[in-house]
């Protein structure tokens, strides 16, 4: 999602004391993305090297998900002081409905905010909303620097004026998938990575995922897609629908790259019960065919789609049979949305689409 690969040395340790309660001793659990927003947040896309070659591109793709985003609900964009007049003028261009749209000095090293961004907690009984500050380091150290990306989270919270909880270990909110109520997806290949948290074992892991998210059962996938330089996040794989239904990633192809990985997973998924004994409900949703340039593979992926109030977000690649196709299953699960495609086929050279640029903000 970035640049080419830096030695660059894990995450900038918190410097708050750590709260002397977590999130799920104080009540708090992440809801379901389809539960009702307050806001998604943004970052600008700041680092030309992300997109080699196409950085052009880039800003007014950027302003046209903002407008189509506020169509739906209230947008918060990370963007530093002297970048924000081109970014009014192109959110103004794209049709942005500016009265839902907020800039904030919030400088970043990229606009992956799903990964640098707060993990928001609620508290169903209080309905108030908490953030979790992860630590981020730039998926294991790959590229250089992402102080500004670590410091996003406590940020945001001043802003907001949100309770923060320092959980003191390294996650991207792109390697998680929840359902709210206590089950949370996830692969082996980026959190049990030693490139994260070498000093935490599966257990540990699981541990703090249920302290400070309230996952209850943690279901553990293999491997990602190819390209994808965040190790494996699970969002380009298989996402909750709703409690008890998941839609995942498959490639039909054999000879595909992708292939093995993705039947591993699906197998895995079949094999899996609920806290009940029930079967999931899986959904099979194709790739795109390969999204190549300069030679190098893209992660592209219809799973990377983004729930709004009232919309589905979903990425799309200029294949007019298989765009279609996604698009027609992923109206089936999630009915009653308005299914709102964008075409990525320039942002996912950056490596990652709408999912990865977004965090949600619980209502």
């Amino acid at each position: 999602m970035a640049t080419s690969p830096q030695n660059f040395p894990s995450s900038r340790s918190k410097t708050h004391q750590t709260p002397p309660v977590t999130p799920v001793s104080a009540g708090f659990r992440m809801p379901a993305e389809w539960d009702e927003h307050r806001a998604i947040w943004l970052s600008w896309p700041v680092r030309a090297q992300t997109w080699p070659g196409h950085y052009d591109l880039i800003p007014a793709k950027f302003a046209e998900i903002v407008a189509a985003i506020s169509r739906f609900e209230a947008v918060h964009v990370n963007v530093g002081l002297a970048l924000q007049p081109l970014a009014r003028r192109l959110f103004q261009e794209a049709g942005a409905m500016s009265q839902r749209v907020t800039l904030h000095d919030h400088p970043t090293d990229d606009t992956w905010c799903r990964d640098h961004g707060p993990i928001f907690v609620r508290n169903p009984s209080t309905g108030e909303i908490a953030v979790t500050d992860w630590d981020f380091n730039a998926w294991g150290g790959k590229f250089s620097p992402c102080d500004n990306d670590n410091a996003t989270p406590s940020r945001v919270a001043k802003a907001l004026g949100l309770r923060r909880f320092i959980p003191s270990m390294i996650l991207e909110g792109g390697s998680i998938d929840v359902n709210g109520q206590g089950l949370l997806l996830t692969t082996e290949v980026c959190l049990l990575n030693p490139n994260r948290n070498p000093h935490l074992d599966r257990s540990q892991i699981e541990q703090r995922l249920r302290e400070y998210l309230g996952a209850t059962h943690v279901y553990w996938l293999g491997r990602g897609i190819e390209g994808d330089d965040t190790d494996g996040h699970v969002d380009d794989l298989s996402r909750f629908y709703s409690t008890e239904g998941i839609v995942t990633a498959v490639e039909k192809v054999e000879s595909d790259i992708n292939y093995r990985a993705l039947r591993e997973n699906l197998d895995r998924l079949r094999s899996m019960r609920t806290p009940s004994g029930a079967h999931f409900t899986i959904v099979e949703l194709p790739m795109p065919e390969p999204c190549v340039t300069d030679g190098q593979r893209l992660p592209a992926s219809y799973a990377n789609f983004l729930i709004l109030n009232g919309a589905l977000l979903v990425p799309v690649f200029r294949q007019p049979k298989r765009d279609a196709e996604a698009l027609e299953i992923l109206s089936t699960c999630f009915p009653g949305r308005q299914i709102v495609p964008i075409d990525c086929r320039d942002w996912v050279i950056g490596r990652g689409t709408l999912h990865c640029i977004s965090q949600q903000q619980p209502a």
